[in-house]
């Protein structure tokens, strides 16, 4: 008897190739000895805040796709049917996966950064007018690390004379004589969103927290910053919104 075909059968061959799609980009994302759908899913949403977002849809659509599949009774014949809602969300999924967006597309773009010589009443403007905490500081084109507001807060503190503070000939590089050291990398313009996920569950495991990635042209600390991306960043992504 000849099957015909109608908008739900389209519906799961739609599903079927919109899941494939997603096996083949967990597998590049997550890199792991072990192919199976659901282990990819498991272990990619202990790294990647966007297949945690996704995780409990994904597990859904796999049991679902195991009816699909594995229960088809000939060609052109489905026993179970995903519904229109649930298949565009499969769709969306597998687009975002396997096109992850841009990591300047969660950057902080206006970045504001000082020169070792500026005047640190500047960056205390700074503050004031855009509420940052943390600006790349550079000398002699190179950036040489990150000034922050609670180091400034604790040169005053040692330099506060009855309750007051000249800040009239103090510059950038003596507030930095007060700052520890904070890891910072520098990347190119065309980092992905996992590619930035990666450095810092790397930094994580070597126990050495990154306080931040740097987006440049080219990646070189001589260059202008484009963004900054902290791991509060990566966290706050809402997939869901898209």
């Amino acid at each position: 008897m000849k099957t015909v075909k109608t908008d739900g059968q389209l519906l799961s061959e739609r599903f079927e190739v919109a899941y494939n799609q997603v096996h083949e980009a967990l597998r590049e994302i997550v890199k792991i000895n072990d192919d199976r759908f659901i282990v990819l899913v498991k272990v990619g949403a202990k790294k990647y805040q966007v297949i945690e977002t996704f995780k409990k849809d994904l597990v859904q659509y796999a049991r679902l796709r195991n009816a699909i599949v594995h229960e088809k009774m000939e060609v052109g014949f489905y026993i179970a049917e995903p519904n229109a809602k649930v298949v565009y969300h499969l769709e969306k999924m597998a687009d975002i996966l396997s096109r992850p967006n841009n990591g300047l597309s969660i950057a902080s773009k206006n970045v504001i950064s000082f020169q070792d010589d500026d005047r640190i009443s500047n960056v205390i403007t700074s503050i004031k007018n855009h509420g940052y905490s943390k600006f790349p500081i550079y000398k002699s084109g190179k950036c040489i690390g990150l000034l922050t507001s609670s180091s400034i807060v604790k040169w005053m503190a040692q330099n506060m004379i009855n309750s007051s503070v000249n800040l009239a000939d103090i510059r950038v590089s003596d507030i930095m004589k007060f700052e520890k050291n904070h890891p910072i990398k520098f990347v190119s313009k065309e980092i992905n969103i996992f590619e930035l996920e990666n450095i810092f569950e790397k930094s994580h495991k070597n126990k050495r927290k990154l306080e931040c990635v740097i987006i440049s042209e080219n990646g070189g600390p001589e260059e202008i910053p484009l963004g900054i991306v902290t791991p509060w960043d990566l966290i706050e992504i809402d997939y869901t919104d898209e």
